[in-house]
């Protein structure tokens, strides 16, 4: 899967968006419900929302896109990315079965 490129992006800034997409692109997932965010990248490049990109990971991990759980994700990437420790384990159990 392309969790660790989504993941590099989301929580460090690396690599570039641009390489995220061109790499996702060149590597679609058949999971359930990307199809719409692959065509999303296809069409918007770079210039793809961040939240986009966030769905598409939950997507990826076979979780639900849908309001909530994108700006949970959000807040716990923001908060990883600022050092919070707990927030980057909390976005990383979403690679984890629901119980």
């Amino acid at each position: 899967m392309d969790f660790e490129l989504l993941d590099g992006y989301l929580l460090d800034g690396a690599p570039s968006k641009d390489e995220v997409v061109r790499r996702l692109l060149e590597r679609r997932q058949p999971a359930e419900g990307a199809a719409a965010f692959y065509e999303g990248l296809e069409r918007l490049g770079a210039r793809t929302p961040d939240l986009a990109l966030l769905a598409l990971r939950l997507v990826l991990a076979g979780r639900k896109a849908d309001d909530g759980a994108v700006t949970r994700l959000r807040d716990l990437a923001s908060r990883a990315r600022a050092g919070d420790d707990a927030a980057r384990a909390l976005y990383r159990a979403i690679d984890e079965p629901e119980s």
